[in-house]
């Protein structure tokens, strides 16, 4: 039997589906039961909308001209506000 596939991650899909459910938490009108089972759903929701965010901030990189003026890249560094 071939290995199982992972399931194909969207981000987009998943952050709708993330704000959906804190949308339904919100109203108040789940049992305590349903609420606890749409916070673990939101919880691992958010780690994977997390990581993807933290791959692509990884990815990112700035085109700079160096001093002979040919264009190179650089790694993206978040600047620290410190």
């Amino acid at each position: 039997m071939p290995p199982k596939k992972k399931p194909a991650f969207h981000f987009e899909q998943s952050l709708a589906e993330l704000e959906t459910i804190v949308k339904s938490m919100e109203t108040g009108d789940l049992t305590l039961e349903q609420s606890l089972q749409q916070f673990e759903q939101g919880m691992k929701l958010s780690v994977l909308c997390q990581g993807a965010l933290t791959l692509a901030e990884q990815k990112v990189e700035l085109l700079v001209e160096n001093a002979a003026g040919e264009l190179q890249t650089e790694p993206f560094y978040e600047e620290d506000d410190d």
